[in-house]
This record gives structure tokens, sequence and C-alpha cells, in this order.
């Protein structure tokens, strides 16, 4: 198990780092080994007034800056960013648990992000739009919104922060940053590598605080936007919160896996695997839901315990490891409320279910398979947010539609047909954000618009590609008269 000396880390307000003017710290325990990760000052109200004033100061001379300037920033921090790959997906792994090589693909994801929309900043461009009068002439254009408050969740601490300021730093905001406490080191670190490619001061602060200092940095009157990632429940609270105020929310997600009767049965079942032990389930698009034709059930289900095999829980430094720890308590319990609600509910449990004994941490769960999962169980419920793939079975096509949008989330699917009008009828009927036709309900790419569906409680705005710009930024009208 590989172990680091702890880290002690200092806020970083307006291009320095600082102890800030509060007086707690935390300390970061690592979910893989249970030691002290490092420890970091929590900010306060002081801090968050300081951070907003910089930004204020620094955002209204960035939005003068040439485009072609603003990436060129983006891609010197791409660069200070693989050059201290390893670095940085080593803190996260120690502080996060995920597996290191999946630690290394977020570092080197943060980067290629902050090229992607360097070049679409360059390349945002406006319209000119037919008048009905004659003597008008009109165009559109578009504008940084100004300051943001953004807050991140533990799962990708890196790379969310990035999917935010890559986009928002492209188009001349600032932002002001609050990471999860008990993930903030990698976030902070990575902050060395900004200052190293010459990010202006006060465009970006980071501030690790409480549920109530993020409740803070939503209704300061000098926020102008928020971007959240996180949970639906804390979604809520965040948008009751912020009112008026322009806002990107990506909450959480219950993602169905829909298996017709003419699937390639193992193709399925890999995916649904591959969906569920990433950083140990601990993604909104993660397998959460498997549907299941009642007429494939039982060779899917066997194809989906043969892959089940090449899982591998442990040491998240070890080459071999697929499974991690899980980051925290709180998802640790709700993992084995689940189980319990599960079996109460005459579900099977076809391998794992439980934390395994003689681990470091308590956070080290098995990979999990469930069948006949009832369609009011939690499982089927709530997001889970570990690594189980709970089976739940159709009677047919209309039934597995049904199932799959019987839920008030909505964020990514995935359905596994050889046909391409079943293919289009779930793309255009399943209520989710994106739908994945043969692969996985956890691909993504950063060029595509991830996000929620409307009808469901799962936030707007879309993360990735030029969507984000787009939202991060207001379409402004020019109307000349000749």
């Amino acid at each position: 198990m590989a172990s680091a000396l702890p880290l002690t880390q200092q806020l970083f307000i307006n291009g320095a780092f600082t102890d800030g003017s509060g007086t707690e710290t935390f300390d970061v325990i690592s979910p893989a080994t249970g030691d002290r990760a490092g420890t970091l000052p929590l900010a306060v109200a002081a801090d968050l007034d300081a951070a907003v004033a910089g930004a204020h100061s620094a955002q209204r001379e960035w939005a003068l800056v040439n485009v072609w300037e603003r990436a060129a920033l983006c891609h010197r921090i791409a660069d200070e960013l693989d050059a201290r790959r390893d670095e940085l997906a080593r803190l996260q792994t120690l502080e996060q648990g995920k597996p290191l090589a999946e630690s290394v693909a977020d570092v080197t994801e943060a980067a290629q992000l902050f090229r992607l929309h360097a070049e679409d900043a360059v390349r945002l461009n406006g319209e000119t739009l037919l008048s009905r009068d004659n003597s008008k002439r009109m165009f559109t254009f578009h504008r940084p919104v100004g300051v943001w408050g953004i807050i991140t969740p533990w799962n990708f601490p890196l790379l969310m922060l990035t999917e935010f300021a890559a986009p928002g730093l492209a188009t001349g905001n600032a932002l002001v940053v609050k990471p999860p406490t008990h993930t903030s080191l990698t976030v902070l670190k990575a902050m060395e590598a900004m200052v190293a490619a010459g990010l202006p001061e006060g465009l970006i602060s980071v501030l690790p605080g409480d549920g109530g200092f993020g409740d803070a940095l939503v209704r300061h009157p000098g926020i102008h936007a928020i971007g959240f990632i996180g949970s639906s429940a804390t979604g809520a609270k965040i948008q009751a919160a912020a009112g008026l105020k322009r806002s990107i929310m990506e909450c959480s997600g219950n993602g169905p896996l829909v298996v017709l009767a003419d699937a390639d049965l193992e193709a399925a079942a890999k995916a649904a695997v591959d969906g569920a032990y990433p950083c140990a389930g601990q993604v909104c698009c993660a397998t959460e839901r498997v549907i299941v034709h009642a007429d494939v059930h039982d060779a899917f289900v066997e194809a989906l315990l043969r892959e089940s095999e090449r899982v591998v829980l442990g040491d998240p430094f070890d080459d071999k490891t697929l499974l991690g720890p899980l980051n925290n308590e709180a998802v640790a319990a709700k993992m084995d409320r689940h189980m319990e609600d599960a079996l109460a509910k005459n579900a099977r449990i076809l391998t794992g279910g439980r934390r395994r004994p003689g681990m470091p941490t308590d956070l080290y769960y098995e990979f999990t398979v469930v069948d006949d999962v009832p369609e009011d169980s939690l499982l089927s419920r709530e997001e889970s947010f570990g690594p189980v793939v709970p089976v739940i079975t159709g009677r047919d096509e209309d039934d597995l539609l049904r199932i799959a949008n019987d839920d008030p989330l909505g964020l990514q699917g995935a359905v596994f047909t050889k046909s391409m009008t079943s293919a289009f009828r779930f793309i255009e009927e399943m209520e989710v954000g994106q739908v994945v036709v043969n692969e996985s309900n956890n691909w993504w790419d950063i060029n595509m618009p991830f996000g929620g569906a409307g009808s469901r409680s799962t936030g707007w705005g879309r993360i990735g590609g030029k969507w984000t710009l787009m939202d991060m930024t207001d379409t402004r009208t020019g109307v000349i008269s000749l």
C-alpha cells in the first residue's frame, strides 16, 4: 500500500497560497490507507470576501484580453498539468481512493479539457441576423457572465474543477471555487500548475469549506452565477439559495442500462460491469439499474457473473486493482442500507454485498451483483453510488421503457439492441440527457454536451464541448441603424 508524508496545504486566494483568516483546520484521511493524507485550513467569511473582491477586479481586466491570449493560457495550463501528471494522480488516489490508473486518466483528461475549450473559445462566433427593418443591422456576440461560484464534488476532484475552470477562463470569467474538504489537496496542488502557466491573480481562488461555507458562497452578492456538480438534494438547496443567479446544475443520475431481447448479451454484461466499478461506482452516470428483457434474463445474469470475476478489489496503487475503496463512510453506509433493503424485499445478492474485512479501512466494498430487484426497492429508487449492478426484469420493450422512465432522475442511459428501430425509440423516448447505444452508460466524451433531461430532477445546463462555453457566457445583441 503506497503512502506519502502528510501534506500541509493552504488556501489559494488571489494568486497566493495563504492560511486564511480562520483558525480551524481539517485533516484529510485517506480512504485507501486510513492515514492522514494532509491538513488544510478551512475558509471563513473574510476569505470569501477577499476572493470575491479579487475575482471582480481580475475578471474586468480578463474580459478585455483577446480571446487568443486567453486560449494560449489554457494551452499552457494543459502543458503544466501534463508535466505534473504523476504527482497529481498519486495525490488524488491517496485522498480519493480510486485506482491510480483512473487518477492518471483524470489528470490527462483535465489537460485535454483545457486544450479543447481553448480551441472552442476562439471559434465561439456570433451571427448576423436579418431584420425586418432595412435600415437596421443586427448581430450577436458572446460576453462572459462575470464571477462564478463553483461547488465541486469529491469523486473527480481535479477533473470536475476543470470542467468549469477551462471554459470559464477561456470565455473571460473568474471563479471562486469550494471543493469538498476531504478531497481538496489535489485541487490546491493543481493551482501550482496554473500559477506556473501564468494565471493572473484573482481569476481562480480555491476555498475548501463545509456546507455552511458553500451556502455563503452561493448567497454572496458578488457572485454572479453558480456552477454545481453533486447530488440532487444538495442541488435543490443551492438553487433555492441562488435565486435568479445564472446556474449550471449537474446533479444525480440513476442511469438505466436496458438490455433488449436481441442484445449481444456478452457485450451488455461487460458494459454493465464496466459502468459499475470505475471510481468504485461513485459516478453520476454509473450503472445504477440494469433492466433486462425476461426472455434473456438468465443468460444475461450468467454472463454478468462471469464478467464480475475480473473486478479485483484492493490497493488502489496496485496495477492489478480495478476497484478501490469507497471515498467516505456516508456512501458506504448507504450501500449497506440498500443491501439490507434489497434482502428484505426478496432480492438475491449473487456476489459481494458487503464490506471486505481485513482491509486497511472499512471502506473497501466488494463488487456486487443483485438479481430480482423490485422496482420499489432502494436499489431501484435511489442512486446507490457504489460498486453494484442491480438487475430488474421487464416483460417486453414497452415495459423496459416504462421502468427506465419510472424515476425522478434522468442523466444518462444506455440500451443494448441490434435493432435500429428500437435504438432510435429509446434515444427519443428515454427521459435522460444522453442515450448511449451498445455501450456502457458510464461512457462520456469531453466534446459532447452532458447533462440531465429537463423533465427530471437532474439539473440543467451542459458540461462538455462548446455548450459549456455558451452556458458560461451571455449572448448579446447589437443593433445598428444605417
